[in-house]
């Protein structure tokens, strides 16, 4: 069996990020004392940089968009349907216009 993935909570995340920003501790050893990897921890304190706590969330599992994730349960709107219609068609249009050249 592979390897098994362990999650950290936000909390575990920041508190690792703020030993490494502070200074209290090198990336290496937060990453050792958690058993990770280096780039783990590194990765973590890009994202805590760039957007803050959100940026520490679990973003797995949380797709957004019109075609992404499981299947629908509901129809979509009749709005929604004419969004994703409309841009079947230009795409048709712009694959027609690029066959014929």
């Amino acid at each position: 069996m592979g390897n098994i993935r362990r999650t950290f909570t936000v909390e575990e995340k920041l508190r690792a990020v703020q030993l490494c920003l502070q200074g209290e501790q090198s990336t290496s050893s937060v990453a050792q004392s958690l058993g990770i990897s280096r780039s783990m921890v590194t990765r973590w304190t890009r994202h805590y940089e760039a957007e803050g706590v959100q940026g520490l969330e679990e973003k797995r599992g949380k797709a957004k968009g019109l075609n992404k994730g499981w299947p629908r349960v509901k129809p979509l709107s009749l709005e929604e349907e004419v969004i994703r219609l409309r841009a079947e068609v230009d795409f048709l249009k712009k694959l027609k216009a690029l066959r014929k050249e």
